[in-house]
C-alpha cells in the first residue's frame, strides 16, 4: 500500500491509501478525486489522466514506453520532464508519499 498525494489545480490536496497493484489512476478513481477522468479506463488510449509528478519523483518512477510519450502529446500542457498519464504507473510500496499535481484541465 502507498499514501499517494493528489493535488488538484486550485491547490486542494487528497492523501490516499493505493493499494499496490493498482495504478495511480485507479487509486484517483475509486476515492472519487477530481481532476482524473480517465475516459477510456486505463487502456492508454486518452490523455485525461494526465498529471504532473513532483520533481523529486520524477527519476524514482520507472521511464514512460512509446505508447505513453506519444499519448501525452495530446495532453493538455504537457511538460516533457514531469508529465506522465496515471494509468501507466502500478503502485507500490515504493511509491509510498507519491505526490502528483492535476493541470488546469485534461483534454
Amino acid at each position: 500500500m502507498a499514501k499517494i498525494t493528489y493535488i488538484e489545480h486550485n491547490g486542494t490536496s487528497h492523501v490516499v491509501d493505493v493499494a499496490n497493484g493498482l495504478t495511480v489512476m485507479e487509486g484517483a478513481r475509486d476515492n472519487n478525486i477530481p481532476g482524473i477522468e480517465a475516459d477510456c479506463g486505463g487502456a492508454c488510449a486518452c490523455s485525461t489522466c494526465h498529471v504532473y509528478i513532483a520533481p523529486d519523483w520524477v527519476e524514482k518512477l520507472p521511464a514512460k514506453d512509446d505508447m505513453e510519450e506519444d499519448m501525452l502529446d495530446f495532453a493538455y500542457e504537457p511538460d516533457p520532464a514531469r508529465s506522465r498519464l496515471t494509468c501507466q504507473i502500478k503502485v507500490s510500496d515504493a511509491l509510498d508519499g507519491l505526490v502528483v499535481h492535476m493541470p488546469e484541465k485534461q483534454i
